[in-house]
């Protein structure tokens, strides 16, 4: 797989910093919360704070994209290898994307989000390009490996049914968990939406068992 964010090494101190502008994020929302405040939380000078971001906007974005690393770093070797049918891979993934973002602090972050975006665009930018748009980059680069193996049908539409998948994923199950009106999510709620998003895609997008090539 050739889409990745690079995995960086985090120093205690940025580790800290990271950890209390999240936590600050989630309690209070992203317009409440100062540099002063998250210098606090980390129990670091504000000269510290500032030669590791630039302002809440880089914090924010990168809270985000250690979330896609951490998302990534999870995905099964056996995924990543195509080394499974394409219906159970998309079974598999899906499952696994949905754990992820049904995390109670990944969902936070998302409240957040859609919160504060109107009022600070560069933050929805900001989210939009280190969450989703990272990503789908992901989900096409695997399809293409898909593709080459003969899985789906010739000229099948990568984006479109990069952007299908994520949409079957994100259906009532998750806004009800974005916004708190489910109880804790189970595997009962997540495998068999990631089953029925997979078995959709595979059935339109599949090639026939005959062209598939290992």
């Amino acid at each position: 797989m050739s889409f990745s964010l690079a995995a960086t090494e985090i120093s205690p101190k940025r580790r800290a910093i990271l950890d209390a502008a999240a936590e600050l994020f989630m309690k209070e929302g992203f317009g409440p919360v100062s540099m002063d405040a998250v210098a606090r939380a980390a129990q670091v000078s504000k000269a510290t704070l500032y030669a590791h971001f630039s302002g809440k906007d880089a914090l924010f974005q990168e809270i985000v994209e250690e979330n896609c690393r951490q998302m990534q770093a999870l995905v099964p070797q056996a995924l990543s290898d195509h080394a499974q049918p394409l219906e159970a891979a998309l079974a598999e993934l899906g499952a696994h994307w949905l754990r992820f973002l049904l995390r109670p602090r990944v969902r936070a972050l998302h409240r957040v989000v859609v919160s504060e975006g109107a009022r600070v665009p560069e933050l929805a930018q900001a989210f939009y390009a280190a969450g989703p748009v990272t990503l789908r980059g992901w989900l096409l680069d695997w399809l293409a490996g898909e593709a080459a193996r003969g899985r789906l049908q010739p000229d099948a539409p990568l984006p479109l049914i990069a952007e299908q998948f994520f949409s079957l994923l994100r259906g009532d199950l998750f806004l009800r968990a974005t916004l708190g009106l489910s109880g804790p999510v189970t595997e009962e709620d997540i495998r068999p939406l990631a089953a029925q998003a997979a078995r959709a895609i595979a059935r339109l997008y599949g090639a026939a068992p005959g062209d598939i090539r290992m």
